[in-house]
């Protein structure tokens, strides 16, 4: 269905307990009532994700967020002000109306609201908050466009609102603000310099040993299904080959590639992370039996994108 359509029917099974993929300024998300455990239950059974990777619950509005959760604090009121609607993902105290299965049992929530009016439109109309993680496959490529959730999840999905491709392209930032140290927890679209004008320096420790506390920080994730090899340069990647794909950042490489994409000709970081995934998407589906990855510069948005080309490359075998 378009996005920019009538929402009414999309929010009735939002209300009544089925699986929306809607649009937003970071990925396609796969939304569910995040009042409803059942519901939830199925945003798990249709993405294939383990338990333990507790969800983001998405409101429509900032003025959402006390009357939900109560109280927050300093750091976090002000980051909500400033950056909300955005790609920032808050960590604040899991209310008792948000059942466990949402936050895999942890006693905080993930909470943002997205930078998107449709996707802001389809919350007001349910009524209800949104548990809402990405819409695909646990582990795999983040959707971009509609026709990335459908053909990843298929008939598991109730309906597909189609707002055409993400204006971020990756996903939203993670940050616990409650303690005297903030911490950003996922890099992402949200530069972590931006945070720190708010709120002055903040840790950055993504990665997730046993039970993540945030979604998207296992070591291994946002892969592709064709294995992922990240190089230094382009030089260091060899003369390519009629089985090899390359992910350029700026310059096209040499040798006989059997498929190239270039993340920014112009080098634009904000370019590049909106390009990564659908980049992806493409390197994936014309049967290559490597895709090679340079990494961009590691700055900004640059530490994002080159964040998710690790978590890609973490699964990579020499010896497939």
């Amino acid at each position: 269905m378009p996005a920019d359509g009538d929402l009414g029917e999309a929010a009735a099974v939002l209300r009544t307990g089925g699986l929306v993929a809607f649009p937003t300024e970071t990925v396609y998300g796969l939304g569910a009532n995040a009042l409803d455990a059942r519901a939830a239950a199925r945003i798990f059974e249709a993405k294939q994700r383990p338990s333990f990777d507790p969800l983001i619950t998405h409101l429509a509005d900032a003025a959402d967020l006390e009357p939900l959760v109560g109280a927050v604090g300093p750091a976090v009121a002000a980051l909500a002000a400033r950056f909300w609607p955005g790609p920032l993902t808050l960590i604040v105290d899991r209310p008792d109306e948000i059942p466990p299965i949402v936050t895999s049992g942890l006693d905080s929530m993930a909470v943002r609201v997205p930078d998107h009016e449709h996707a802001r439109r389809l919350i007001a109309a349910a009524g209800v908050p949104l548990a809402a993680p990405s819409a695909n496959r646990f582990g795999q490529l983040s959707p971009t466009r509609a026709e990335h959730v459908v053909r990843g999840l298929g008939a598991a999905v109730d309906v597909v609102l189609d707002g055409g491709p993400s204006r971020c392209g990756i996903e939203s930032t993670i940050v616990d603000a409650r303690g005297d140290h903030p911490v950003v927890l996922r890099l992402g679209a949200l530069p972590v310099e931006e945070l720190e004008k708010v709120i002055g320096p903040v840790t950055v420790r993504p990665g997730s040993s046993g039970q993540p506390v945030a979604p998207g920080t296992l070591a291994a994730h946002y892969a592709p299904r064709t294995p992922l090899r990240l190089v230094s340069s382009a030089e260091s990647a060899g003369a390519g080959g009629p089985g090899r794909g390359y992910l350029a950042f700026r310059d096209r490489p040499a040798g006989d590639w059997a498929a190239v994409e270039v993340l920014s000709g112009s080098g634009d970081l904000t370019e590049a992370a909106a390009r990564l995934f659908d980049a992806l998407h493409r390197l994936d589906a014309v049967g290559v039996a490597e895709i090679v990855a340079e990494p961009v510069p590691d700055t900004g948005l640059g530490r994002a994108v080159n964040d998710r080309l690790r978590r890609a490359a973490a699964t990579w075998d020499p010896a497939i």
